[in-house]
């Protein structure tokens, strides 16, 4: 019995001892390999690598789909120096946005009060923080957005592409606001300049560039 039992163990020994010998290369068919051996690679790291094994990534959506962020889509880019072009074109880009609800309306205000009321002011009269009656740090008064004739007729769309490109003093807050906060700011904006009515239909005939 005794004899049995030693052969037993020494067998189960050589068989482990087999069994772990070596280190395994080839771990045979994968029914997944994409997933075995991942591609992933360190965010903002070259993708030169990745290209020499045949992927090709471009970080483009795929066709037929719609990027993250892109459901409303600004087609107009920024104006070179010096031009005009796209800024005069944003007067007929329409608010994508359906009117806002109380519960927005609040949320664009808050908005409105953390990004822009440092300079055009809490009443949307040009007399913030930075201005403050000429006392501030600014010795020009920002936009006066309520009151201001050539703002109470800027259009919709030309208001949204200042606020994203920026606009003479003012810097872009495209960094700061994706676009449907800024479409909300936008409509707080005309909210404010005609609380009673929509923006005149021919407002954009009086504005300037």
């Amino acid at each position: 019995m005794m004899k049995t039992t030693k052969i037993i163990v020494t067998a189960a020994l050589a068989i482990g001892l087999f069994a772990c010998g070596g280190v395994q290369r080839n771990p045979g068919r994968i029914y997944m390999p994409d997933m075995t051996y991942s591609r992933a690679y360190e965010t903002y790291a070259s993708t030169e690598d990745l290209a020499k094994e045949g992927v090709h990534f471009d970080h483009m959506p795929v066709p037929g789909t719609i990027a993250r962020g892109e459901e409303m889509p600004f087609l107009l880019d920024k104006d070179a120096p010096g031009d005009s072009v796209n800024y005069v074109a944003a007067r007929q880009v329409k608010d994508p946005l359906p009117p806002l609800d109380s519960a927005d309306m609040n949320e664009a205000r808050r908005l409105f009060a953390i990004n822009c009321a440092i300079c055009h002011g809490a009443k949307l009269d040009g007399n913030g923080p930075l201005y403050k009656d000429g006392n501030g740090p600014f010795s020009a008064k920002p936009a006066q957005l309520v009151g201001g004739p050539q703002y109470m007729a800027m259009p919709e769309g030309q208001m949204f592409f200042s606020i994203t490109y920026g606009k003479n003093n003012m810097g872009s807050y495209a960094s700061q606001l994706d676009r449907k906060q800024r479409w909300m700011i936008v409509q707080y904006i005309k909210a404010q300049q005609y609380p009673t009515k929509g923006a005149p239909a021919d407002s954009t005939a009086t504005v300037k560039k």
